[in-house]
């Protein structure tokens, strides 16, 4: 089972780091394997809607599933399908999730929902003081959307400072972050058991 954690934060190892660093560390210790993913600082295009990368080949080849635009998004897609599930981190611009994060999200999965469908998926978000949960809400729409399983905690997945070492202090918010990636870890297992069970995914 393997975990993919994205952090859209442009900070490397900033707040949403340190927060999706406590989930990485969980899922570890419940046997789960990670793979930490940064976005990076370079501009990240929003979705052109061309359909490109969901349109057949001339002769009925099956579609690519990959942008036009060869950047962190494609590889990105290469590792989600072999992926178990997904964290995506955000800290909060504005009430809402980092631009560069909602570019990311929107070409990723536009038209690819056989990539992502029952693969279960948590969002978490870092912000100093306001706007946690629409930017919350924001993440979560791109997993309800694509039958994915939404795995949450005991609160909001959010955690709260100016800087990672305000984050530590975050008693309640780094408690939400091991308990949401307890939970991620036991909905894998329980799925992997149904699948040696013989449950098949439901036909589309």
């Amino acid at each position: 089972m393997k975990v993919l954690l994205v952090n859209g934060s442009p900070h490397k190892e900033g707040c949403t780091y340190t927060a999706l660093k406590e989930v990485e560390k969980e899922l570890i210790n419940s046997g789960v394997e990670t793979e930490m993913i940064w976005l990076g600082v370079k501009p990240v295009s929003g979705c052109l809607g061309c359909a490109q990368c969901i349109r057949r080949g001339p002769n009925g080849e099956p579609a690519t599933l990959r942008c036009f635009m060869n950047d962190p998004v494609n590889e990105f897609l290469d590792k989600a399908e072999k992926a178990d599930g997904f964290v995506f981190g955000s800290p909060v611009h504005y009430a809402a999730i980092s631009g560069a994060l909602s570019s990311f999200m929107d070409r990723a999965f536009y038209g690819k929902g056989k990539i992502f469908r029952y693969k279960p998926a948590a969002g978490i978000v870092s912000c100093r003081r306001g706007g946690s949960t629409a930017a919350f809400d924001q993440v979560n729409k791109y997993f309800t959307i694509s039958s994915m399983p939404v795995v949450s905690s005991k609160y909001w997945n959010m955690v709260h400072g100016n800087t990672p070492e305000e984050v530590l202090q975050d008693i309640e918010g780094m408690q939400n972050m091991r308990f949401v990636a307890r939970n991620l870890a036991w909905f894998l297992k329980c799925k992997q058991a149904g699948e040696n069970a013989g449950i098949k995914e439901l036909k589309r």
